[in-house]
């Protein structure tokens, strides 16, 4: 559980450290998950460690948007509000001050990851799915 600035809220990410960040900072993919989503979802299904494990890389999976907020609205629609952050900031209210989903993952968390764990700062991407109906 981390206690997040921007989302206002405590949030979750799951983490794989490869055993080559034992002994030298390693290149970091943050995985951005689809709808309906956790940071569950990827770190349990996908089987990415192992791929992860041999190219030595260092794995961030966020949650896909804040959560408990109780924002009127925000659980009324699996395609809006939460599981649903879409990775922007919110430029409208009520959302604008909780679901800062880009300045979390670009700002905050990639902050976080650079200065708790062996990182390449050079060396950062973000990949993920989308969910399609």
């Amino acid at each position: 559980m981390f206690n997040s600035t921007e989302l206002g809220c405590k949030t979750r990410f799951a983490l794989y450290i490869p055993s080559q960040a034992e002994k030298e900072s390693v290149p970091v993919i943050y995985w951005l998950s689809g709808l309906t989503c956790t940071e569950a979802n990827f770190s349990q299904k996908a089987g990415a460690q192992k791929y992860a494990a041999i190219h030595g890389i260092l794995l961030v999976i966020p949650d896909t948007s804040p959560r408990g907020l109780n924002i009127p609205g925000e659980d009324d629609s699996y395609d809006f509000g939460t599981s649903a952050g879409f990775y922007v900031d919110a430029i409208c209210e009520p959302w604008k001050k909780n679901y800062r989903m880009y300045s979390y993952i670009t700002k905050e968390l990639s902050t976080l990851i650079n200065k708790e764990f062996p990182t390449l700062p050079s060396k950062q991407s973000i990949m993920g799915h989308r969910y399609k109906k």
